[in-house]
C-alpha cells in the first residue's frame, strides 16, 4: 500500500512556482487582497467559476483584469444593467443578405476569462442565459451548439444585496459558482500603501504593469496535476458531513446540494497542491468550505432578521464536526 502511494506522489513544484508568478504579477498593482488572489487562483485550478462580493471600490473588477492579463489567454467584460438582453450575452443570428441565411454573432461571453461586472443588477431573464455556458460549458442557439474554447472561467462581481436597484441571483445560477468570495475594505496601513502607490504612479495605466506569465495550455497541464491529488476517504467523508449537516440544520431554509460537496472536493485539492501537497488534510477542507458553501445556503427568515451570516452557521457547523486524524 506505501509503495502505491509512493507512486502516486506527483511533483508540484512548477504548479507552485507559476502560482507565485501569478501572484507576483496581480501584487505589482493589489495591495493586500491575499485572501481574494489566492482563492481566485484555486478557482482556476480547480475549473470552477468564481463569485466577488463587496462594496464599489476594493478592487473586484480590477482583479480579475490583472489575472486575465497574467494568464495569456482571452479577456471579455460584461457590465450588467437592468436593460441588458440575453442575447446580448450569448450572441444573436443575423440575417446575411448576400447568402440569404442567418449567420451567429457569437456575444462577449465567447472567450477564456469573463468578467461579469455587476451581474446582480440584471433581471432573471437575462441570468439565465448563464446557466447553460457555465454548467457545460457550452451554448445552444436556434438548436446548433457551439463549444467554448478551454480554459473557460466566468469571474462575476456583485455589490451587496442591500443596495438600491439589484436583483436577487437565482439559487439554480448561485449553486454554478464554486466560490463566492466576500471581499472587504483594506486596513489603514493597506488603504496607505495604495494612496501612496497612486500618487507616485502620477496617473499612469498600473494594468500595463503586469505581464503574461501563463498560456492556455500550461492551466491545462497544471489542472490535470490537480485533479490527480490524493484524498483519503475519511477525507471526503468529512466534506459530505459538513455538507450534509447543512441540510437539517436549524438556522438554514436551504442546505446545499452534493455540487457543493464536489465544490468542496475540487477547491481543497487546488489549495493543497497551490501549498505544495499532493495529498488534501483538514485545513484544507476548512478553509475552502466556507467560499464554497457561503452563498448557496439560504437561512430563516428569523436569522436573517437576528442579523446572523451564512459564515457564522458555517463556523458552527464545521466546529460540531470531528476533524479526522
Amino acid at each position: 500500500m506505501e509503495e502505491n502511494l509512493f507512486e502516486q506522489r506527483t511533483d508540484l513544484g512548477d504548479l507552485q512556482e507559476s502560482v507565485e508568478q501569478l501572484t507576483t504579477e496581480i501584487g505589482k498593482v493589489i495591495v493586500g487582497q491575499e485572501n481574494m488572489i489566492e482563492l481566485l487562483l484555486a478557482g482556476i485550478l480547480a475549473d470552477g467559476h468564481i463569485l466577488i462580493e463587496g462594496v464599489p471600490g476594493v478592487a473586484k473588477t480590477l482583479t480579475a483584469k490583472l489575472l486575465s492579463r497574467a494568464i495569456s489567454i482571452g479577456f471579455s467584460r460584461i457590465q450588467f444593467t437592468p436593460d441588458l438582453m440575453p442575447s446580448d450575452v450569448i450572441g444573436t443570428s443575423v440575417f446575411n443578405p448576400r447568402e440569404s441565411n442567418f449567420q451567429f454573432k457569437p456575444g462577449p461571453i465567447f472567450s477564456n476569462i469573463v468578467l461579469i461586472d455587476e451581474i446582480n443588477r440584471a433581471p432573471a431573464k437575462t441570468q439565465s442565459a448563464l446557466f447553460e455556458v457555465m454548467e457545460e460549458r457550452q451554448i445552444t442557439v436556434d438548436g446548433q451548439t457551439w463549444h467554448l474554447q478551454p480554459p473557460f472561467m466566468v469571474v462575476a462581481t456583485q455589490n451587496p444585496i442591500e443596495q438600491e436597484g439589484t436583483y436577487h441571483l437565482p439559487e439554480a445560477q448561485l449553486d454554478r459558482f464554486l466560490f463566492k468570495i466576500s471581499v472587504h475594505y483594506p486596513t489603514p496601513e493597506q488603504e496607505f500603501h495604495i494612496v501612496t502607490n497612486h500618487h507616485q504612479m502620477k496617473g499612469e495605466q498600473r494594468i500595463e504593469m503586469v505581464q503574461p506569465v501563463l498560456t492556455a495550455e500550461r492551466i491545462e497541464s497544471l489542472r490535470n496535476k490537480v485533479r490527480g491529488l490524493h484524498v483519503e476517504d475519511k477525507l471526503i467523508q468529512y466534506i459530505t458531513a459538513i455538507v450534509g449537516a447543512t441540510r437539517n440544520h436549524k438556522a438554514i431554509y436551504l442546505g446545499a446540494s452534493p455540487r457543493a460537496s464536489i465544490g468542496v472536493l475540487n477547491g481543497s485539492k487546488a489549495l493543497a497542491a497551490m501549498r505544495g501537497r499532493d495529498f488534501v488534510t483538514p485545513e484544507d477542507i476548512v478553509y475552502a468550505a466556507p467560499a464554497v458553501l457561503r452563498h448557496r445556503l439560504v437561512l430563516t427568515p428569523e436569522k436573517e432578521m437576528e442579523g446572523t451570516s451564512t459564515d457564522d452557521v458555517i463556523s458552527e457547523i464545521i466546529k460540531g464536526i470531528e476533524v479526522p486524524r
